[in-house]
């Protein structure tokens, strides 16, 4: 196991940095009206999450650090939802869509991991 010296050696980021590149990929292709609209709400939604695991990694106490990872997780289910809508609007292929789907559920659950293992440090910590 690699030693953890910063979020980008977390398996949460570097796993949401690639889906990040797909989300910016995809997008390009969505219509030039959508810039300030869907575009720019599935961009901003998919690199909240690797930014808030890099905040979060950056703080002290083990509450906040949870508090970023779980925006983070919510930050998730938000780009899910804008690919459901890029989707419904034709923007989006249904295939293209459910794999990303895919992906971000999984990323969920790498975050889920993520916030548990903090969560346990808080907890064995005595005051």
């Amino acid at each position: 196991m690699n030693k953890i010296v910063s979020c980008f050696d977390l398996n949460a980021w570097k796993y949401g940095h690639t889906l990040v590149l797909e989300v910016y990929k995809i997008t390009n292709n969505f219509p030039r009206d959508e810039l300030f609209g869907v575009t720019s709400q599935l961009r901003r939604s998919a690199t909240s999450i690797t930014a808030n695991i890099a905040e979060g990694f950056g703080r002290y106490h083990y509450k906040d650090k949870t508090r970023f990872y779980y925006q983070s997780r919510g930050s998730a289910f938000e780009t899910q939802n804008f690919l459901i809508v890029a989707k419904d609007l034709g923007y989006l292929d249904k295939k293209v869509c459910d794999e990303l789907i895919s992906r971000y559920t999984e990323l969920i659950k790498i975050v889920n991991g993520l916030i548990r293992r903090v969560s346990m440090r808080n907890n064995s910590i005595s005051p």
